[in-house]
């Protein structure tokens, strides 16, 4: 299936400068083109993903790829979206979030072979730049009244804009002149909240580069659930791609818990199966939908993009472990990882028996009903249904000397952690 077609099939495609222009140049040449991202924090989040993915499957048809990560825009931040300033940050956390962001990038993108991507830092031409020769080159090529009909100018002029967010578009403007120029860059893709920037930087580089051969823009949809609800979004935040913030079991879970509704639409957009693969998928969702094997095979993918086969080994086995109750095949760490979120009480000094020990950890009200629970077989350690009331915890229960992990009832669970 050709480029477009596909993205077009996969429901990618939302604005193109050139529709015509962009397909004749596709079936011409190998182009080189890019998307960019600034380092608002150390980690992206998975709203971030679907334009470099998108990104990647240009580079999967043998176009290069130029991945920027904006290390001078981020010291001022995108207005886009904005209601009001954004907060500073200093120039040693935007070199870290520069250096963790690159990493992960790293990890989606082929960077041997011919069209291996390139990774780029925006400070690297912009940083050294003195306000003259920003004035004078750049700023003199870009109206104030180009720039003040753009949406993310025009819809911050009632509760005020600063100079330095007034200009951010000409700073991102600059990035696509310089790779147009220095890498031949004839496309830049992004977001559909992009638009306003892209159409910018192809201004910029109608006015001062006019011999050069035409460049294009391209965006993305928004990513949207059926529901109306947020994309990317949970009860206990966004869904961070550093494990250290998102740990893969629960990305993992995220996926695996896409509705119905939604989860053919993501397969097309997110992930690299094939159309005859999704469109059997989707056949299972309507014919079985029980069997979930769309979401299994959507959270299997985008893991093993992320976090790599190991980590998702990992969040399967803690996925299957949790399911059937068996705890004790599961490590510390997986079950720090599997049960982040649930209520964790902290035991220091002697254990007491098991009736003492649901009561001071609030698992039962009162000794009472620990005692029924206990009895009716309604009370779990590791797994393993416990019946007697004296039943005093062992290290025998301690896994790994770190958790004991305490179920009540079939679905509620409890951490009993140990200093």
């Amino acid at each position: 299936m050709e480029l477009l077609e596909d993205l077009q099939w996969r429901g990618i495609v939302y604005q193109q400068t050139d529709e015509e222009g962009i397909e004749k140049l596709l079936q011409k040449d190998k182009i080189a083109l890019y998307c960019g991202v600034d380092p608002t924090a150390d980690s992206m989040h998975i709203g971030h993903l679907l334009p470099f993915l998108t990104l990647r499957r240009f580079q999967k048809h043998g176009h290069k790829p130029i991945v920027l990560v904006g290390g001078a825009t981020g010291t001022i931040g995108d207005p886009s979206g904005k209601k009001e300033e954004r907060t500073l940050q200093t120039m040693e956390q935007v070199q870290k979030n520069v250096d963790g962001l690159r990493a992960q990038l790293e990890k989606i993108f082929s960077v041997d072979g011919d069209n291996g991507a390139l990774l780029v830092n925006n400070y690297d031409w912009i940083g050294s730049m003195d306000v003259v020769t920003f004035l004078r080159d750049f700023g003199k090529n870009i109206g104030v009244n180009y720039m003040l009909a753009k949406d993310t100018v025009s819809s911050r002029l009632e509760s005020g804009i600063s100079f330095t967010e007034f200009a951010y578009t000409i700073l991102q403007a600059m990035d696509f002149y310089y790779l147009n120029k220095n890498h031949n860059c004839r496309m830049q893709i992004g977001g559909s909240d992009q638009w306003g920037n892209i159409t910018t930087g192809l201004e910029m580089i109608r006015k001062m580069n006019p011999e050069s051969e035409q460049a294009y823009g391209f965006t993305i949809p928004l990513v949207t659930k059926s529901d109306g609800t947020k994309f990317g979004k949970t009860e206990s935040g966004a869904i961070w791609l550093d494990p250290s913030k998102t740990s893969p079991y629960e990305f993992y879970q995220f996926w695996i818990n896409t509705a119905d509704a939604d989860v053919v639409h993501y397969l097309k957009i997110f992930t690299f199966l094939e159309q005859t693969e999704i469109e059997a998928l989707e056949t299972s969702v309507n014919e079985e939908p029980h069997l979930r094997k769309a979401q299994k095979a959507l959270a299997e993918a985008m893991t093993r993009l992320i976090h790599g086969d190991n980590a998702l080994k990992q969040a399967e086995s803690i996925t299957k472990a949790l399911f059937s109750g068996d705890i004790k095949s599961l490590s510390a760490d997986e079950i720090e990882q599997g049960l982040k979120d649930v209520p964790t009480y902290v035991q220091e000094g002697d254990i007491p028996n098991i009736v003492d020990l649901l009561v001071a950890a609030g698992i039962s009200p009162s000794k009472r009903q620990a005692r029924e629970d206990v009895q009716n077989g309604a009370v779990s350690i590791n797994g393993e249904k416990m019946t007697d009331t004296a039943y005093i915890l062992s290290n025998e229960d301690k896994v790994d000397g770190r958790f004991t992990v305490i179920r009540r009832g079939k679905k509620k669970y409890y951490l009993i952690q140990y200093k």
